[in-house]
């Protein structure tokens, strides 16, 4: 699956860059690396559609529209800390739902992220830029809900790069986890079969979080699983080595792409404690 994606998106950009020109290669990257769909796995709508929704409406900067943004929110105790969530690739909020029930589970209220082009926001093209401008309106619309209460930024994939975006730009969050994310886009090319191909000039939605991480002004923890097989640890690694103090990595061993965060609940839960110095509850007996 893994080789397919690689050799169809290096013949899409080779073809695109030679053929279409600039602005529609960044059109379509934003396309292909997000790669939205409306499917869903296991009984994931069925577990969100116990959780709340909010939206965010703003003008934006990047299209110089009105916005709506989707909000899933998981938990409402006063006397615990609002999480940010901020999803991956292809799947939506609802893809996501076992992984925002387990972040709840640690004790966490969690409020989850639809960018642009996914579930029930609004349905423009995904890009970087506007992924970025998305996750900084989730995070003034918390800020404005819930003042008195400590705030927590997470990604997971594609979601750690727009979490570290973020939290290099506001100087309010508590703290940052990122899981199974990355340097830069390109670098995930690099770690592939045909890394060696020269296709790095022409990748213009690069997500360069390596390049971005050492502004983050609170505590990071980055979360790798041992077997990840979509986002090499080595990635994961350098993103920490990168980091500037306080900071925290976990290699969860057997963890996947997509079960670290379930295998590694043990190791999150320690982490949080000793990085943030958050003894939390869990948020059901």
């Amino acid at each position: 699956m893994r080789k397919n994606f690689f050799r169809l998106t290096l013949a899409a950009l080779l073809s695109t860059a030679l053929f279409a020109g600039c602005a529609t290669l960044h059109e379509k990257q934003g396309q292909w690396i997000f790669s939205p769909t409306d499917r869903t796995w296991g009984n994931t709508v069925e577990l969100a559609s116990g959780m709340d929704e909010a939206f965010v409406q703003f003008d934006s900067k990047e299209t110089g529209k009105p916005t709506k943004l989707h909000l899933l929110i998981n938990g409402n105790d006063a006397d615990k800390p609002v999480l940010l969530y901020l999803h991956g690739a292809r799947w939506n909020v609802v893809g996501s739902a076992w992984r925002i029930e387990r972040m709840r589970e640690l004790g966490f209220n969690v409020v989850a992220l639809d960018y642009r082009g996914f579930g029930k926001s609004d349905a423009d093209a995904p890009s970087e830029d506007k992924a970025y401008e998305d996750a900084l309106a989730a995070w003034d619309w918390m800020a404005k809900k819930y003042p008195q209460q400590q705030r927590f930024i997470f990604g997971h994939s594609l979601g750690g790069a727009i979490a570290i975006d973020l939290a290099s730009k506001v100087s309010d969050e508590r703290g940052t986890m990122v899981e199974g994310t990355f340097t830069s886009i390109p670098d995930v090319f690099s770690t592939l079969k045909w890394g060696w191909l020269p296709v790095g000039w022409l990748i213009s939605q690069r997500f360069d979080s390596e390049k971005k991480v050492a502004k983050i002004g609170s505590p990071l923890l980055v979360v790798h699983g041992s077997e990840d097989r979509v986002i090499s640890p080595s990635l994961g690694q350098r993103l920490y080595d990168a980091a500037a103090s306080p900071k925290r990595f976990e290699l969860v061993q057997g963890g996947s792409h997509h079960n670290t965060n379930s295998i590694g609940q043990a190791q999150y839960r320690s982490a949080i404690k000793a990085l943030f110095s958050l003894d939390l509850k869990p948020s059901y007996p």
